[in-house]
């Protein structure tokens, strides 16, 4: 049978437990507020070191057509691939605390500034918030459309497992090639390689 003090010892560090307990779930609770959340899998990385997942990487989906998936503009409309088709569309995927997507994205609002009346760009976000989206791509200074992807349904029918993946479509909406991170170099390249005379022969009838 325990004594008084060893009562007491019990008592002190049973209400200790529940302190720490209550400012362990506050903390946890705020960083779940502060943090964007998803169930799924996806692979981040730290800057500067970038690997793909172990054992795989994402799918080569060239010559496919882009899916018939329903993505949400800024201003709550629904929005398809099939509104930007009749001219070249670059399809980033990305989202706000992907580490090699924070590095390229001021590298896409560049390049679309050189190359936007030709060739269109649109960014797609399956992870953040609108608010979250529109004030991670303007502080970087992206003027170019942006979805959200709610239901992830993009990255299921591309088989996407790593961030960011672009994807360079035909005005016929098929992909003509993808990539992971790029630089604003590599990006002109990619743009140069399939689309030499685009700026003389595109119908410039989409978004841009």
């Amino acid at each position: 049978m325990l004594g008084r003090r060893q009562l007491a010892i019990v008592a002190v560090a049973g209400a200790l437990a529940a302190i720490v307990a209550l400012v362990g779930g506050v903390w946890f609770a705020a960083a779940l507020d502060d943090e964007p959340s998803y169930d799924g899998e996806f692979v981040l990385d730290e800057p500067g070191v970038y690997a793909p997942p172990a054992g795989g990487s994402n799918a080569d989906v060239s010559g496919r057509a882009l899916p018939d998936v329903a993505l949400v503009a800024t201003d709550g409309a629904t929005a398809t691939f099939a509104d930007y088709r009749g001219a070249p569309l670059v399809v980033n995927v990305w989202f706000s605390y992907c580490p090699p997507c924070q590095r390229e994205l001021a590298d896409f609002a560049t390049v679309h500034g050189e190359v936007g009346d030709r060739i269109q760009f649109v960014g797609v976000d399956p992870f953040d918030s609108v608010e979250v989206m529109e004030k991670f791509a303007s502080e970087r200074g992206v003027t170019y459309d942006l979805l959200r992807d709610p239901d992830q349904e993009l990255p299921v029918a591309l088989e996407i497992v790593t961030y960011p993946a672009t994807f360079f479509v035909d005005a016929d909406g098929r992909v003509l090639h993808q990539a992971g991170e790029l630089d604003a170099d590599e990006l002109r390249h990619h743009i140069e390689l399939h689309w030499p005379t685009a700026g003389a022969d595109a119908d410039h009838a989409g978004h841009g």
